[in-house]
């Protein structure tokens, strides 16, 4: 992982806590005021200090952030999802990505019936803390329900909406045939 330092006013304001291991992995997060990237943060203290990460996180009307899912070798886009508090914290201490499905109202785990797993490599937010980027190592190289490398596959073309990326495996194989 890629480490770095908080700067020392924060560490010396107590800000930031100790370096985590969590799920015995380190997880490099930030966000500023800090402006160092990568420090490494303590998720207990991301969780519950009133100055933190998750207060700083500027959460919907409905308690959620959109996540953007993304290659973390290639930059590629691969999805675009919703994660509560819950989604966030399970994600950072699991290693991988965890979101709220909307539809269902309940955590979803990435891959859990498809095997189509992301896995953390990074983490970050936006400028204006109201949406969160991981950087992911898709297994099985499938992040679409709808069988394909990633959910952004129209494209507009003389206002209408082409279909670019093949589909790799049957949504029927994935998940099995719906009686």
């Amino acid at each position: 992982t890629i480490s770095g330092e908080c700067a020392p006013d924060q560490l010396a304001a107590g800000r930031f806590g100790p370096k985590p291991v969590l799920a015995q992995r380190r997880l490099n997060i930030c966000a500023s005021p800090c402006h160092v990237p990568y420090c490494d943060l303590s998720w207990d203290n991301v969780m519950t200090e009133p100055s933190t990460l998750a207060k700083d996180i500027k959460w919907n009307e409905q308690g959620l952030i959109p996540a953007i899912a993304q290659d973390w070798q290639t930059g590629e886009v691969l999805m675009l999802a919703w994660m509560s508090r819950d989604a966030l914290q399970l994600t950072i201490s699991e290693g991988r990505a965890i979101y709220w499905s909307r539809s269902r109202q309940a955590l979803w785990r990435k891959g859990e019936e498809s095997g189509h797993v992301q896995r953390l490599k990074e983490l970050r937010i936006d400028c204006d803390a109201d949406t969160v980027l991981m950087k992911v190592e898709q297994i099985g190289g499938i992040a679409c329900h709808t069988g394909r490398r990633g959910c952004f596959y129209r494209q507009l073309k003389d206002g209408v909406w082409h279909v670019t990326d093949d589909i790799i495996k049957q949504p029927d194989d994935i998940y099995g045939k719906k009686s």
